[in-house]
């Protein structure tokens, strides 16, 4: 079955149609986070929240250094990546949604969330590359995703469309591999000349 971003595009895009009259959830989710705050979950969720950038840089960097497997995962990684990053940006310019917090400055506004959406990938790619990893995978983007709601710097539904944001750029980053790979497989079956 061939791979079809324009038919992912559109269903992207009618589930987010879809999802934005949901003020309401959003607000009753905004309501049960913060009356749930506890002093003991500030700082693990503010370390979640404004590390998970410098963490996923780390590890890709480590990851270039484990032989041809680590290689592999941030190629894969970057492919998934920059689709997911251009999308949450565009999205982010062009909405200009407001945060929980009142923040209302453009180029950082609320929808959809980049935290999320890098989170989400990062788990996606990894669980296509390391089943056994899938668990622990999701479960710190789960928690990195509740930060962003939990520090008050997102809506439900920008965590929501960053897990939809997300599975498009890993759709397509798998898409590119299978590509490359069938496209490499040719030429190194002739051998050298």
């Amino acid at each position: 079955m061939p791979f079809r971003l324009p038919s992912l595009a559109r269903a992207g895009t009618l589930a987010l149609v879809l999802a934005w009259p949901c003020q309401t959830i959003d607000d009753a989710a905004r309501a049960w986070v913060q009356a749930h705050r506890t002093p003991a979950l500030e700082t693990p969720m503010r370390v979640l929240s404004d590390k998970s950038r410098a963490v996923l840089i780390a590890g890709g960097v480590v990851a270039l250094f484990a032989g041809s497997a680590g290689r592999a995962f941030v190629l894969e990684s970057v492919l998934a990546l920059v689709p997911v990053n251009a999308v949450v940006e565009t999205l982010k310019w062009t909405l200009d949604r407001t945060r929980p917090d009142g923040d209302t400055n453009r180029r950082n506004s609320s929808f959809p969330s980049s935290h999320a959406a890098n989170a989400f990938a990062m788990a996606g790619v990894i669980t296509r590359r390391w089943r056994r990893a899938a668990i622990p995978a999701w479960l710190v983007a789960l928690a990195v995703a509740y930060s962003r709601l939990y520090m008050d710097r997102h809506w439900l539904s920008d965590v929501a469309a960053a897990l939809l944001v997300a599975a498009g750029g890993v759709l397509l980053a798998a898409w590119l591999i299978r590509r490359l790979q069938r496209h490499r497989e040719p030429s190194e079956a002739a051998g050298p000349a």
